[in-house]
């Protein structure tokens, strides 16, 4: 009778248990528990945005230092921005377009071999498939960072064969950093194809579409939101290199963002710390903007492809 009696016991939802009225010691722990979770949270907000901030100060502060700096510009001006625009020896916005060039290029390009190969990978069954698969995972491996000498030698030589291969081009920016983002890229698409059903393929198959048809027009919309998170992670990777553009990069019409902006602080013109962080401020636009036109996708793809592979 006991067990019936505690059986039947009437289970007060949480809503209503919420509105109970507690004991003074539970309301105070509990506004303690939120005071502490307050606090960490404004902490943890804080140091993100202070290294940002700080930032801003220096680019708004015309004495043109950074550890002197505080944080409220001491003489505000906007003559840092101007740096970029009117000083010659620095061609901000030429290295800013050689930026977004090189960047957009390898986004638009690893897309679209990414997902040819995840596809071929996902859908068809050859011989060496296996092999294949982990010879891409074993080079993702060592960074270009390791092969930075054999590649400056291969480029060199390329360049007397082709000039627009060689040193100091853009394209040759291109071609080595598709070679550094495809690999684990494949494996990434390849686990969201393998999660969509291949009744799709099979049912476009018995009305006579080929596996290029099934592709572009089946697949690639099916798979937009994983196709984003490459894009945005090719961009990125891209946008920000700074070690191997420097050293495959030395003319300075055709260096890009932070080769070029890593001459504010180096050579004829030293500590330039003023412009330089005008410049990052600048700089970050374009990427901040990229990704905000592709954050729906991105969450999307992020969160089902942790979901279904």
């Amino acid at each position: 009778m006991a067990t019936l009696a505690r059986s039947r016991r009437i289970r007060v939802p949480e809503a209503q248990r919420a509105r109970i009225p507690r004991t003074p010691r539970a309301r105070m722990l509990r506004r303690l528990r939120l005071t502490g979770i307050t606090a960490l949270l404004l902490g943890a907000l804080a140091f993100v945005l202070f290294p940002l901030w700080y930032v801003l100060v220096a680019a708004l502060d015309n004495s043109n230092a950074l550890g002197t700096s505080g944080l409220w510009p001491r003489s505000l001006s906007l003559d840092n921005f101007r740096v970029l625009v009117d000083d010659p020896t620095f061609p901000f916005f030429r290295w800013l377009w050689n930026t977004l060039r090189v960047s957009f290029l390898v986004a638009g390009i690893s897309v679209v071999v990414t997902t040819m190969a995840a596809y071929a990978f996902s859908r068809f069954r050859f011989r060496g498939r296996q092999q294949l698969m982990r010879a891409i995972v074993l080079v993702q491996l060592f960074p270009n960072l390791l092969a930075l000498i054999a590649l400056y030698l291969m480029v060199q030589e390329a360049g007397r064969l082709l000039p627009v291969l060689g040193l100091n081009s853009n394209w040759t920016l291109v071609l080595i950093y598709l070679g550094g983002v495809l690999g684990g890229n494949v494996w990434l698409v390849k686990g969201y194809i393998d999660s969509l059903p291949r009744e799709l393929d099979e049912s476009a198959m018995v009305d006579g579409a080929t596996h290029a048809r099934i592709f572009w027009t089946i697949i690639i919309p099916l798979a937009r939101p994983m196709l984003a998170v490459v894009a945005v992670l090719s961009f990125v990777g891209t946008y920000g290199e700074l070690i191997v553009a420097s050293v495959l990069i030395t003319d300075s019409p055709e260096m890009t963002l932070p080769v070029g902006m890593w001459s504010y602080l180096t050579g004829e013109y030293t500590n330039r710390w003023g412009p330089f962080a005008a410049g990052a401020i600048v700089a970050s636009i374009p990427a901040l903007v990229f990704f905000y036109l592709l954050q729906d996708w991105l969450v999307r793809g992020l969160t089902s492809g942790a979901v279904k592979s």
